[in-house]
């Protein structure tokens, strides 16, 4: 067989092997397109309708040890009224298993001339279904004007991705993370300090040399809400602390270098506070072992009365649906490295 034929049976080798079916790779990053988003009036009996909008899925093959990490990441502005924003996941996998986060905050009207017409809110975790199978999150924008009016606003940018499809778990098999309990904890004068989203104590494995630490806290403004001044705004103070322990109960070192101080409207209703600490390096000193505990730090400070929010219970799964669902808020986790 000459050259000639030898190139003509490889060049239909090649077709033919690309008419062959292959499965199709599942995306594990996807871009939102942006596009205009609808928010609902308020209905005139009371009560909230919402609109859901998925605007992206990614999925990932997982074993039944393996943990991933989920980031959406959006960007809106251009309200026509003030209007409820929320970025929410919602992760599924095998044998029913399910998780699911939102963030939030209001994004004023585009005539307001507050900078809180333009938001970006990231909404993160780990996701360990314990099983192996396929995990599948969609990222949905949920909003509603916030009168009796429909709204607009815009998604600008954004995108879904499994961000670490390797995380490091504890010695324990299971990933650090923590969500608060459905609920909110009151932030006033009589109750100034609340520490959470908390992470217990937890151990790692021994080759370990450093933790990326992440506390994202929903604060609401005016919890409870009666009485409370709508044109003043609460003064909270966050505080990110990692503690690192002895093998003698004693503390080994501790980190709270990440603060923020917030002085927050009333009408943003809840504001996204993301805290992370990138890089505490896990010491070796003699005594030192890899056990850790970390958790928010929030400092009521003055003015209105406020809250940390948890667990967001019976979101509709779609606009008008009677089927519902829960989706975590303050939420801390670790990435180890």
């Amino acid at each position: 067989m000459n050259v000639r034929s030898l190139a003509t049976t490889a060049a239909l080798a090649l077709a033919a092997s690309l008419l062959v079916a292959t499965p199709a790779q599942a995306a594990t990053f996807v871009s939102f397109n942006p596009r205009t988003i609808l928010a609902p009036g308020l209905p005139s009996g009371g009560g909230v309708d919402q609109n859901v909008t998925p605007v992206g899925t990614v999925s990932l093959n997982m074993t039944a040890t393996q943990t991933a990490y989920v980031v959406s990441k959006m960007r809106v502005n251009g309200a026509t009224i003030r209007s409820l924003f929320d970025n929410e996941v919602v992760c599924k996998g095998p044998g029913g298993w399910s998780k699911n986060m939102v963030t939030g905050q209001n994004v004023y009207d585009i005539h307001s001339g507050s900078p809180l017409q333009d938001v970006t809110l990231y909404t993160r975790f780990l996701v360990h279904p314990g099983v192996a199978g396929t995990v599948t999150c969609t990222a949905n924008v949920r909003g509603n004007s916030l009168n009796a009016n429909d709204a607009t606003y815009r998604l600008v940018s954004g995108y879904i991705q499994f961000a670490d499809t390797s995380v490091v778990n504890a010695t324990n098999g299971e990933p650090v993370q923590s969500s608060v309990s459905a609920g909110v904890r009151s932030l006033n004068a009589g109750i100034p300090v609340v520490r959470l989203p908390a992470l217990d104590y937890f151990n790692l494995p021994s080759s370990v040399n450093g933790l990326n630490v992440v506390g994202d806290v929903e604060l609401m403004v005016c919890w409870p809400n009666n009485p409370c001044d709508k044109y003043d705004t609460t003064l909270v103070k966050f505080t990110l602390f990692i503690n690192q322990w002895k093998s003698d109960g004693t503390l080994c070192k501790t980190d709270s270098s990440v603060q923020i101080t917030h002085d927050v409207p009333y009408w943003v209703h809840h504001k996204y506070v993301p805290l992370n600490k990138a890089d505490f390096t896990v010491s070796r000193a003699a005594g030192c072992i890899p056990r850790f505990n970390a958790y928010v730090k929030a400092e009521w400070l003055g003015g209105q009365t406020a809250g940390i929010q948890g667990t967001a219970v019976g979101l509709t799964d779609s606009r008008g649906s009677s089927s519902t669902h829960d989706s975590d808020m303050s939420h801390a986790y670790v990435l180890p490295y």
